[in-house]
C-alpha cells in the first residue's frame, strides 16, 4: 500500500504558557495516501490522483506527482519542439475540479446506504407499477434483497424465458476494472443462457458513427484514425484550427483532465489561429478563440456546403488530391452547384439556414483554402447529437478532403486523444484491462435479443420495433445494413421484457424524450425493476428494489492511466475507506445473487478479487519492468517514454502519400463523396442519401426554424456536456454548485439549472437574470434559472444535459432542469438509431412565484421532499421515516 504516513516530533515546551495537551499530542495525526484513477467513463482509469485519508475518512484529493517515487530520468520525460518553442508535460497529473472535489460526492447526503424496497411493491402480491416514481422506500436486509433478486430471475426465466430480463448496463460511471459498473449482471445472465441487451449507442459520436464511416470508413468510432503524433505535426505545420462544436476547457475533464487545455494554450503560443464555430461562446472559446463564429444549432451542414461552393467557384480546392484520393466528387459537385435540385448552395443560401453572415462564410472559406487547417473536436458536441447528424459529419470530411486531408498540418483531431501527444512504448502501455474488465459484454452487441438505448421506451410501450443496425459502439459499418426486430420470434426464444436490472439509472436525464421513458418504467408488463447504484437519483426512483453500491474508494482494484496525455501509469487501487452504510461493489452484489442461483463458480470463474487484480498486472505488459511486490510497495508505476516517438507517422500521412498502398476501410479504399453502399442498401432514404446533403425536414424530424411549429416554439436549444458534471454524475457536489454557471439560486431558494439566454430574447419575454423560467414544447416542460448574457447568440438557448431530475409532475414538469426530458422522440434519422437531443424547438417563459405556489398547492409531495441547496435532493427524500 502506498503511504505517506508518519508523526512529527512533539513540540517542546517553550514556557509556562504552553498547554499540556500541546506538549503531549502529535502535531498532526497520521495520514495515508492512496493512488486512485478518477475519470468518469466506466472503462480505463485515467486522471490518477493522490487520496489522503485520516481516521478512515477522505481528507483531500490532490494531483499525483509522477516524481513522488521515481526520478524523472527513470521514465524518460518527453518534449515537443516547434517553431522555436518547447512544450513539456508537468510533473503532476492535471486533475479537473470534478476530481479534486469528488470527496463531496462520496459523502453526499444522497448516498444509498442500505437495500431498499418500494413500500407498495410486493413480489408475492400487488406490484403497483403505476406508482413507480411516486412511492417511497423502506429499508430491508441484504438477505431479503438478494433473495428477491434471485427469485425474480428464476421466476422470469421460468415464465417467459431468458430474454424476459432487460439489462440496462452501459454508459459512463466511476472507472473501475474488476468491480466495474455497467454490466456485472450481464456476465451472470449470459452464463445462464442470455438476456435482452440494452445496446449503448455512440452517444458522443452519433454523426460520425452513422455518417462518417460511410465516407472514410474509420472504425470503430467514425472519427479520423489513426491519431498518432497529430499534436506534434499540428505544432509544426498547421496555420489554423477550427474548433467545431468543441470545448477543450470542459468536455475532456471527465477523461484526461486539463491536459487538452494546456495543448490549446500551446497552439496559441505558437501563433496558430484558433477559430471556434458554435452557438455559444463556450469556455474554450472564451479563453482561446481568435475568432468566434456563432452558428444556429444543427445547421452546420449548410455552412459546410457553402464553403465547398466557394472553393469550387473560386477554384481553390486540391483538385489533384480529389482526383486521386476520392470517388464520387462529380455527384457531390452537382449537388453543391444546384445542378441536381436547382438550388446552388451559395453563402447567401447557407446564411439563411445557419445564421452566419454571408461575408463571414466567404472569409472563412478563403482563410481555410489559404491556410493549412485542421479541425478539432472532442467527439462532436451538439453538432453530432441532433437530427440528421450523419450529414454535417460527412460534409466536414468532404471539406477536409477538398484541402488534402492527411498532408502535414491538415487533420481532424480529437482533443482528448492521448496518441496525438507522444506515444509511450506500445509494448508496455495500454494495459489489457479488457482481460479483467468483467462486464465487457456491454461494449459490444453480444446478445441474441437487443434494443438500442434510444428505443427502449418505444420497445416497451409499442412493440414490436424494427431498426437498422444494432447501434453497438464497436460495431463495424456493415452492421448498419442489418435489420433487427424486437422481440425476436418465439421460435428463436423471443419475448417481451418483464424485468429490468439496471446499474446506470440515467435514461430520463441523459437520453432522448425522457418524459416518455417514465411511461415505460410504469408499464404494467414490467413486473420488477432492480437498480444498483451508489446514489438515489434520476431513474433510481422508478425501481422496486434499490441496492446500494460502494464507490471506488471503498474497493480493491487495479487501474491504468493511459489517457491523460502526459505519462502512462499502472497502479493497484487499494481500499481507502470502509464502505459507507451497507454498500457493496457491483461485482460483489451480483456474486451474492449468483450464490443463490448456484452460479457462483461460473460468475467468478474460480478467481478471487485478488487474483483478478493480479491478472490485471500480468496483462498490463509491464511485468518485466517492475515486480508485483515493488508495484504494491511504491503504489504506482510510470511507464518509460519511448525515445523514438517522433518518428511515428502523423495521422493519415501514409494515405496522403500513397492511397493505393494505404487504403481506407471503404469499399473503394478512398474517401467516398458518393456512397455506393448507402445507394444499394437504402436507395429511397432522403435523410441519409448517398451524397451528403442539407436536410430541411422529414417524416422523422421537423425541428427547423422553417417549421410551422416554430410559430409556437420559436427558439432552438442546445444541450451540451456540462462543465460541472459528467452526464448525470456529480450534480450533487456542493463546491461546484456554488459556481454561478453550475446553478442559479432562484427567489425561492432552490438551485436551478442555468439556462443561457441572449439579452434580446430575455427582454422580449420579460425575463431577467436569476428568474425562474419554464422551457417547454409539446413534449413537456422543465424549469431552470435564467443566465442572461451575450455568450449565446440570439434565437438560441443553452442548457447542459444531465441535471438531476426532480419531478413536480412526472412525465410533464421537472424542477431539476433535466432538459433531455423534452428532447425529440425520433432517432437521428430513419435508418440511424442515434439520439437527437440537441438543436430542437422550444419556447421559454418566466415563472412567477404565484405560479410556483399554485404548483405547490397542486403537488404538495413534490415540494415536501427533503432538499438541501448545497447538494440537491437528499436520500431521505425518498425513504420512509428517513435513514440518517
Amino acid at each position: 500500500m502506498a503511504k505517506t504516513a508518519g508523526k512529527k516530533d512533539k513540540p517542546k515546551a517553550q514556557g509556562k504558557d504552553v498547554h499540556p495537551r500541546e506538549v503531549t499530542q502529535p502535531a498532526f495525526e497520521p495520514e495515508e495516501t492512496f493512488v486512485e484513477g478518477l475519470s468518469f467513463h466506466g472503462l480505463g482509469d485515467f486522471c490518477a490522483a493522490a487520496i489522503d485519508v485520516k481516521k478512515g475518512r477522505i481528507l483531500r484529493i490532490r494531483p499525483l506527482h509522477y516524481d513522488w517515487k521515481y526520478k524523472p530520468e527513470e521514465f524518460r520525460p518527453w518534449k515537443m519542439e516547434a517553431r522555436g518553442k518547447v512544450f513539456k508535460p508537468l510533473m503532476k497529473t492535471l486533475l479537473p475540479p470534478l476530481c479534486l472535489a469528488y470527496k463531496k460526492r462520496v459523502y453526499s447526503p444522497n448516498r444509498i446506504k442500505y437495500p431498499l424496497k418500494r413500500v407498495d411493491w410486493d413480489p408475492n402480491g400487488e406490484r403497483h407499477p403505476e406508482n413507480r416514481g411516486k412511492s417511497k422506500y423502506k429499508r430491508i436486509s441484504w438477505d431479503e434483497a438478494i433473495e428477491i433478486v434471485a427469485g425474480e430471475v428464476k421466476r422470469i426465466h421460468q415464465k417467459y424465458g431468458v430474454h424476459g430480463i432487460l439489462v440496462q448496463a452501459d454508459g459512463h460511471a466511476e472507472c473501475k476494472t474488476v468491480h466495474a459498473p455497467h454490466g456485472q449482471q450481464s456476465i451472470l445472465l449470459e452464463k445462464m443462457g442470455g438476456f435482452t441487451q440494452q445496446v449503448r449507442n455512440p452517444d458522443s459520436w452519433e454523426g460520425w458513427y452513422w455518417g462518417g464511416k460511410h465516407m472514410w470508413g474509420m472504425e470503430t468510432l467514425g472519427l479520423q484514425l489513426p491519431q498518432g503524433n497529430i499534436h506534434l505535426d499540428i505544432s509544426k505545420n498547421t496555420d489554423m484550427i477550427l474548433y467545431w462544436g468543441c470545448d477543450p476547457e470542459v468536455t475532456p475533464w471527465y477523461r484526461c483532465g486539463q491536459a487538452p487545455s494546456r495543448f490549446s494554450y500551446w497552439f496559441s503560443e505558437l501563433g496558430i489561429k484558433c477559430v471556434y464555430i458554435c452557438p455559444d461562446l463556450n469556455y474554450g472559446a472564451g479563453v482561446h478563440a481568435d475568432k468566434w463564429i456563432p452558428i444556429l444549432p444543427n445547421t452546420d451542414a449548410a455552412l459546410h456546403l457553402a464553403i465547398a461552393y466557394v472553393w469550387i467557384t473560386e477554384d481553390t480546392y486540391d483538385k489533384d488530391y480529389v482526383a486521386t484520393h476520392t470517388v464520387g466528387f462529380d455527384k457531390f459537385k452537382a449537388y453543391v452547384m444546384g445542378e441536381e435540385d436547382g438550388e446552388p448552395k451559395t453563402p447567401k443560401w447557407a446564411s439563411q439556414k445557419c445564421g452566419v453572415p454571408t461575408w463571414t462564410i466567404k472569409a472563412l472559406a478563403r482563410q481555410w483554402a489559404s491556410k493549412r487547417t485542421s479541425v478539432a473536436h472532442y467527439c462532436g458536441g451538439g453538432k453530432i447529437r441532433g437530427a440528421f447528424s450523419s450529414e454535417p459529419t460527412r460534409l466536414e470530411i468532404a471539406n477536409l478532403a477538398m484541402q488534402g486531408l492527411g498532408k502535414p498540418g491538415v487533420h481532424q483531431f480529437t482533443v482528448i486523444n492521448p496518441y496525438g501527444s507522444p506515444a509511450p512504448n506500445p509494448d508496455t502501455v495500454l494495459p489489457d484491462m479488457m482481460a479483467v474488465f468483467r462486464p465487457k459484454t456491454t461494449l459490444f452487441h453480444v446478445s441474441k435479443q437487443i434494443i438500442p438505448k434510444t428505443l427502449i421506451h418505444e420497445a416497451i410501450n409499442n412493440p414490436p420495433v424494427t431498426f437498422w443496425g444494432s447501434g453497438a459502439i464497436f460495431s463495424k459499418t456493415e452492421d448498419q445494413f442489418i435489420k433487427y426486430t424486437y422481440p425476436l420470434p418465439k421460435e428463436e426464444g423471443g419475448t417481451e421484457v418483464h424485468m429490468i436490472w439496471c446499474d446506470n439509472p440515467c435514461l430520463t436525464t441523459c437520453w432522448n424524450e425522457g418524459h416518455k421513458v417514465i411511461d415505460a418504467f410504469r408499464n404494467p408488463k414490467i413486473e420488477c425493476v432492480v437498480v444498483q447504484h451508489p446514489w438515489l437519483e434520476n431513474d433510481t426512483v422508478f425501481a422496486d428494489l434499490i441496492l446500494p453500491v460502494s464507490t471506488k474508494f471503498e474497493e480493491e482494484d487495479i487501474g491504468g492511466d493511459t489517457g491523460s496525455m502526459q505519462y502512462s501509469l499502472l497502479f493497484p487501487e487499494r481500499k481507502c475507506i470502509e464502505p459507507l452504510g451497507e454498500s457493496k461493489s457491483d461485482y460483489d452484489i451480483v456474486c451474492e445473487v449468483a450464490k443463490k442461483l448456484d452460479m457462483y463458480d461460473e460468475m467468478t470463474e474460480g478467481k478471487t478479487v485478488e487474483e483478478w487484480i493480479k491478472l490485471g498486472y500480468e496483462k498490463s505488459r509491464v511485468a518485466d519492468l517492475i515486480s508485483w511486490e515493488e508495484l504494491n510497495e511504491k503504489g504506482y508505476y510510470v511507464i518509460p517514454q519511448r525515445t523514438d516517438w517522433e518518428n511515428d507517422p502523423a495521422g493519415l500521412i501514409a494515405f496522403y502519400k500513397d492511397p493505393e498502398k494505404n487504403p481506407l476501410q471503404t469499399p473503394s479504399g478512398k474517401i467516398e463523396f458518393y456512397s455506393e453502399r448507402l445507394a444499394k442498401h437504402f436507395p429511397d432514404d432522403k435523410e441519409r442519401p448517398p451524397v451528403p446533403k442539407w436536410i430541411e425536414k422529414s417524416e422523422t424530424h421537423d425541428e427547423r426554424l422553417s417549421s410551422e411549429r416554430a410559430k409556437k416554439y420559436p427558439l432552438l436549444i442546445i444541450s451540451n456536456h456540462g462543465r460541472w458534471r459528467v452526464h448525470a454524475q456529480c450534480d450533487d457536489i456542493s463546491w461546484s454548485r456554488e459556481a454561478p454557471t453550475c446553478k442559479v439560486k432562484g427567489p425561492d431558494g432552490y438551485m436551478y439549472e442555468p439556462l443561457w439566454m441572449h439579452p434580446s430574447d430575455a427582454a422580449r419575454r420579460g425575463i431577467k437574470n436569476g428568474d425562474i423560467v419554464k422551457i417547454y414544447n409539446e413534449r413537456g416542460a422543465v424549469l431552470g434559472g435564467a443566465l442572461v448574457w451575450e455568450r449565446i447568440m440570439p434565437g438560441v438557448l443553452s442548457m447542459d444535459h444531465g441535471a438531476r431530475v426532480d419531478y413536480i409532475m412526472p412525465g410533464k414538469l421537472d424542477r431539476g432542469g433535466a432538459i433531455n426530458l423534452i428532447s425529440p422522440k425520433g432517432i437521428t434519422s430513419k435508418h440511424c438509431g442515434g439520439m437527437a437531443t440537441s438543436g430542437y424547438l422550444v419556447e421559454v417563459e418566466r415563472v412567477s412565484m404565484a405560479q410556483m405556489e399554485e404548483w405547490r398547492q397542486q403537488h404538495p409531495a413534490a415540494f415536501e421532499r427533503e432538499y438541501d441547496p448545497a447538494s440537491g435532493l437528499r436520500f431521505n427524500a425518498w425513504v420512509e421515516g428517513g435513514m440518517e
